[in-house]
């Protein structure tokens, strides 16, 4: 698939990086408050709704969720039609990259619309792996120019009167006016929470139909984020790197039909539908560790972890799993605080969130900002480097021993085993002097430091080891 091909998808389905499990009950790991660490906050559960994990998958690669994109036969035409990495669809999907659906717009016009799957798959050793978090994606560069040649095509081969052309513009539009504002300084991370604000300007919070002007003013800067796996979700209590999202969690995660949604109508029929879509989630389990490990280390290290670490991450012991759903203040993780912060200094977007059809009842989602970072659940970290809210550390042993974190670092944008370092646990690294280009990471720039969550350079060098042994195995 071309580079532009992802470009479209990517920058469109970000929109769902907020989905996560849901039942008619409250969350199973839901537990007595913790007795909590200092600077930590207990992130009390909410009731959700109930669903069908058959029926939810079915929707999540063949769904509509959005609604509008290229004409199916101007996309075959320009990508082509036989990718292997299809997920073993049929019908007019079959051959059709895992990042796109083939839906009917609401004229009846058969798109190709981008799914979550652009930003919640990736490929590891080969593999396209559903719920891994995209760690490869470029937005460094602003392709709304993509779309306005798009439009011209579209226009000559079908008219701007033409069924195709109402089927295609939504998308057109709604990304057009992100494109500007979703910008990141490095591959790899993600904008997520840009293109969320920057289309709620663009919506009326009654009814959710389109306003060409904005309605409120946006930062121009995109504050980057890892993409986390879809397996942690079901542990969570509230969604979001600053727990901000409380409430249903599908109803949140529908928002996602914001980018080519007509009206509340339209959202109204995606939210009855994303239950089902967080319960096809709610059944994710982590990777296992493909590689040897150390028994002995890692038992080592799983004593060192659980004296150490596991009063905010939780334990893992087969059948006693426990994750305490802790916000960490910023001055106690010390992790780069801008992305936590912006929702202070521009409360625009949640305000309009709260006063918006989604925050009405039953099954209202909230956006409740909060001084922090979660303490995230660890399953599978082996998979998910790099690592840090903002993707600003390659490997787990440089999370664990900060004074050896690189300032500035470059990786293979391939995910296979010769670029990975099996000892570290990461991503295989150089270090530029600079900022050379794209691919490096600058930690010195607002929203991109690596500082903080220092609690590791307290243990031994021996005892770093045997964590990261242990936590191979999580």
């Amino acid at each position: 698939m071309s580079k532009t091909t992802c470009s479209i998808a990517c920058s469109l389905a970000a929109l769902v990086i907020v989905l996560a499990n849901c039942r008619n009950e409250m969350p199973s790991n839901m537990v007595d408050p913790p007795v909590m660490p200092p600077g930590t906050t207990f992130l009390e559960p909410s009731p959700q709704r109930n669903g069908d994990p058959v029926a939810g998958y079915n929707y999540l690669i063949y769904g509509d969720f959005i609604s509008s994109g290229v004409p199916l036969a101007v996309f075959k035409q320009v990508f082509g039609g036989n990718s292997p990495d299809d997920l073993d669809r049929t019908g007019d999907a079959d051959g059709i990259a895992f990042r796109f659906n083939v839906v009917n717009a609401s004229n009846g016009v058969k798109v190709v619309a981008p799914t979550c799957l652009t930003c919640h798959a990736e490929r590891l050793n080969g593999q396209v792996l559903v719920g891994l978090g995209s760690n490869t994606y470029d937005y460094t560069t602003d392709q709304a120019a993509m779309f306005q040649s798009a439009d011209l095509a579209v226009k000559f081969i079908y008219g701007d009167n033409s069924p195709e052309w109402a089927a295609y513009y939504p998308a057109s539009r709604a990304y057009k006016a992100i494109g500007p504002y979703i910008l990141t300084k490095t591959r790899g991370v993600n904008p997520a929470d840009k293109i969320f604000a920057t289309l709620s300007a663009h919506r009326r919070a009654d009814d959710l139909t389109w306003i060409d002007d904005q309605q409120f003013s946006v930062p121009l800067e995109a504050v980057p984020t890892d993409v986390p796996a879809w397996w942690l979700m079901k542990k969570k209590n509230a969604l979001y790197y600053n727990g901000l999202g409380r409430g249903d969690f599908a109803r949140l995660s529908a928002a996602s039909g914001m980018l080519t949604m007509l009206d509340s109508a339209e959202a109204r029929r995606i939210d009855n539908r994303f239950p089902d879509l967080m319960a096809w989630i709610r059944t994710l389990e982590a990777p296992a560790y493909p590689y040897a490990v150390d028994q002995t280390l890692v038992a080592e290290g799983k004593m060192v972890f659980e004296k150490n670490c596991s009063k905010c991450h939780g334990k893992y012991d087969d059948g006693a799993e426990t994750y305490p759903n802790l916000l960490v203040d910023l001055p106690t993780v010390g992790t780069d605080p801008l992305l936590s912060q912006t929702y202070q200094t521009y409360p625009q977007y949640h305000n309009w969130y709260n006063g918006s059809w989604y925050a009405e009842a039953p099954n209202k989602g909230q956006l409740l900002p909060n001084s922090g970072y979660v303490a995230p659940p660890l399953d599978g970290i082996w998979a998910t480097a790099p690592y840090l809210h903002n993707g600003s550390v390659p490997t787990l042993e440089d999370l664990l021993n900060s004074p050896q974190r690189p300032k500035y670092w470059k990786r293979v944008f391939e995910n296979t085993e010769v670029n990975y370092d099996k000892e570290k646990v990461g991503w295989l690294y150089s270090t530029p002097v600079s900022k050379t280009d794209a691919d490096t990471y600058d930690t010195t720039l607002p929203g991109y430091g690596n500082g903080g969550h220092t609690f590791g350079d307290a243990l031994s060098a021996a005892d770093r080891k045997a964590v990261v042994a242990y936590l191979k195995t999580l």
